[in-house]
């Protein structure tokens, strides 16, 4: 295996169901492929499209992490361990599933598009279903955004014109660019690429453009 993956938009999955579609990061449903079926906890990536109105109905899941994150819009959810509620951009959410749990989520809007990332992890977290959200800090720089239950750290990397991040190092690191262009060395990652390093090294992430990542900092 290489010390570094770069992984381009156009070869994720996709699965277009009514009024939703998905593109995959690591083997998802119907898509399987034993050679990328997780990034250490990290088991999916799925950048959803939902159309005006419509969304997913309740359905379970167990012993996994849920972090969502809104890119345009606003995501209705339900569940049965909190209130539910509406979630938009700059709010990252997370669910552990423990036992189980059913959720469901849904274009909070009748008239606008809905875009977000919901990743799933591993869990360590056994019992009962637990819920929270988190704030993420604006402007340029590496900010935290929701803790999990797992071996594993998210940040946001937001990145203005000319802006650039030190991301620490950590025993595996994948970076998901959400807006705008990044660059790491000479590769540069557009929407939906993402840049996955085996080898426990340091990144500098740069941008030529205002554009924002999803930072993961995995050590299992």
């Amino acid at each position: 295996m290489p010390d570094a993956e770069l992984r381009r938009a156009a070869d994720r999955y996709e699965t277009v169901g009514d009024g939703v579609r998905t593109r995959h990061s690591f083997s998802y449903g119907d898509h399987y492929d034993p050679a990328n079926v997780g990034f250490g906890p990290l088991v999916a990536i799925n950048t959803e499209h939902v159309e005006p109105g419509r969304g997913y109905a309740p359905h379970r899941h167990a012993d996994v992490e849920i972090v969502t994150w809104v890119l345009d819009g606003a995501l209705r959810h339900e569940d049965t361990a909190g209130p539910g509620g509406v979630v938009e951009p700059g709010t990252a959410q997370r669910l552990s599933a423990g036992s189980g749990v059913l959720h469901g989520e849904h274009n909070a809007s009748g008239t606008e598009p809905l875009v977000f990332v919901q990743m799933m992890l591993v869990s360590q977290h056994g019992d009962d279903p637990e819920y929270a959200q988190a704030t993420v800090a604006d402007g340029p720089g590496l900010h935290a955004a929701v803790d999990v239950h797992a071996p594993a750290r998210l940040l946001v990397a937001r990145l203005g014109a000319g802006d650039e991040v030190e991301v620490p190092a950590a025993a595996r690191t994948l970076v998901h660019v959400t807006r705008g262009r990044v660059r790491h060395g000479a590769d540069e990652l557009a929407p939906g690429d993402e840049l996955r390093i085996h080898d426990g090294r340091a990144l500098t992430l740069e941008a030529d453009v205002p554009a924002e990542a999803l930072v993961w900092l995995l050590e299992a």
